[in-house]
């Protein structure tokens, strides 16, 4: 059953200060953190090391489990970002640089829970397109969730070529013969992570969510979609984005995924796989930039099209929340794109329609130019690949619903714009907006109750 979620407005949150170093005994080893939350109740543990470092001959290799370790570890400090460009200048989502490496697989941990509690597990996976992003952006911090009595884990995954590259010597190394998707496989080992460590900290292996936006969106649809994550979450919540669109075959094809990797390292000049995994990180970052390096059906972790997996129920049945905000692409380039006038938007619709544009045309009109090319990206965007993920649930007896965020963040003339929802999710509107209006705060304090209780429930009792 789909259920519909529009979401309003209520109560208020408190801001985080840090707190005193705490320690923790986990099967990998000692941890020692510090707290966070208004008295330091939220026990914060940072930079804990979930997979081999990807580096060197393990360049392009599926994610292989962290090794343990007997002294302390300390773990008050993020690790570096994975290795990603800049976001180019004048981007709304661009932000202060931050430090990156290719040892960079390591996730975060928030929880007030304590002894043998085992409170319900919410994995965040972040989004940025699968080139940029980390789990270590102030708006995740997990202080407020876990304050509602969840554990909260952030990862890091690999990302652009480093997380998606293929070319037949890796397929040949590989024991599936498949090669690509090693940030899908950083994301499943993380899930691994979780249910082989989560209860030292409070939390409760058999109760996971995975949620994500944009690009964690599309992770989490990847979840769902790959036999390797079968058992490791319970639930699964997506926030403006899924994967329904082809994959490139990793051999077959007019254009193959090999091919494409094959082509990259003829560009820079390395003729054997021992050549690319020679070369430093910032060269291969540096000459990846005019190429595009996505998820591939590789005959292994995605044995399938993703499409192909829902539509015949192949994939993992939870229940499922997901949706979208109500102006995606103000912050996306669409703004930039209007038509100067009712006569190039008309004519650029029949170009691109052909007999389906008076049809196009009746839904977004050219009386409103602005409004119709944002509705019109908005639901091409987000609004049918959401609804029709939540709509292939119908084939299992597991429920989905379906949210729709049109809050406009008090400030922003942008809107409801994409990414938007994702303080209000973590209640940190707050923590991170001091002067926020009371209305703002109230809906993250009510929005991320929901979240909370979805986590919590399974949507049972949302």
């Amino acid at each position: 059953m789909i259920r519909y979620i529009m979401i309003g407005i209520t109560l208020l949150a408190t801001m985080s200060v840090q707190g005193e170093p705490v320690t923790l005994q986990t099967p990998q080893g000692r941890l020692l953190g510090d707290t966070s939350g208004p008295n330091g109740e939220v026990r914060v543990f940072k930079g804990i090391p979930f997979a081999i470092p990807p580096v060197g001959n393990w360049r392009w290799r599926p994610a292989e489990p962290a090794l343990s370790w007997k002294a302390v570890r300390l773990a008050t400090r993020f690790s570096p970002n994975c290795s990603q460009p800049i976001y180019p200048e004048g981007s709304f989502f661009s932000s202060p640089n931050a430090p990156t490496s290719e040892d960079c697989l390591y996730l975060n941990v928030w929880s007030t829970a304590s002894g043998d509690t085992k409170r319900p597990v919410m994995v965040w996976i972040h989004g940025g397109g699968l080139t940029r992003g980390s789990g270590s952006t102030g708006a995740y911090d997990g202080t407020e969730l876990a304050r509602k009595g969840v554990v909260v884990v952030t990862i890091n995954y690999r990302l652009g070529i480093f997380g998606y590259f293929t070319h037949p010597e890796l397929s040949k190394e590989s024991p599936h013969s498949a090669s690509g998707n090693y940030g899908t496989s950083d994301q499943v080992m993380a899930l691994r992570w979780v249910r082989d460590n989560i209860s030292a900290f409070g939390g409760d292996p058999n109760n996971v969510t995975i949620f994500g936006e944009s690009a964690g969106s599309f992770s989490v649809h990847h979840m769902m979609s790959t036999p390797l994550a079968a058992g490791l979450f319970h639930r699964a919540i997506g926030e403006s984005g899924t994967s329904f669109g082809p994959m490139l075959e990793l051999k077959t094809g007019k254009v193959t995924a090999e091919s494409n990797g094959v082509k990259f390292a003829s560009a820079v000049g390395a003729g054997y796989l021992r050549e690319l995994r020679n070369m430093t990180s910032e060269k291969v970052l540096l000459a990846s930039q005019s190429h595009r390096f996505r998820p591939v059906k590789d005959g292994w972790i995605f044995p399938d099209q993703i499409y192909n997996v829902f539509r015949d129920g192949k994939y993992n049945a939870v229940p499922l929340m997901v949706g979208f905000n109500a102006e995606e692409g103000t912050t996306l380039g669409v703004l930039g794109r209007i038509p100067k006038d009712q006569a190039s938007y008309v004519g650029g619709v029949r170009q691109r329609y052909g007999d389906l544009a008076d049809e196009f045309l009746t839904l977004y009109p050219a009386s409103d130019l602005r409004g119709s090319a944002l509705n019109a990206f908005r639901d091409g965007f987000a609004t049918w690949g959401m609804q029709t993920w939540a709509m292939m649930m119908a084939n299992t007896n597991t429920d989905a619903y379906l949210y729709y965020f049109s809050h406009w963040p008090s400030g922003k003339e942008l809107g409801a714009y994409h990414a938007a929802e994702i303080l209000y999710v973590f209640n940190n509107v707050i923590r991170l907006r001091p002067d926020a209006p009371a209305n703002d705060v109230a809906l993250s304090d009510l929005m991320s109750d929901y979240w909370v209780a979805f986590a919590k429930q399974g949507g049972s009792q949302c």
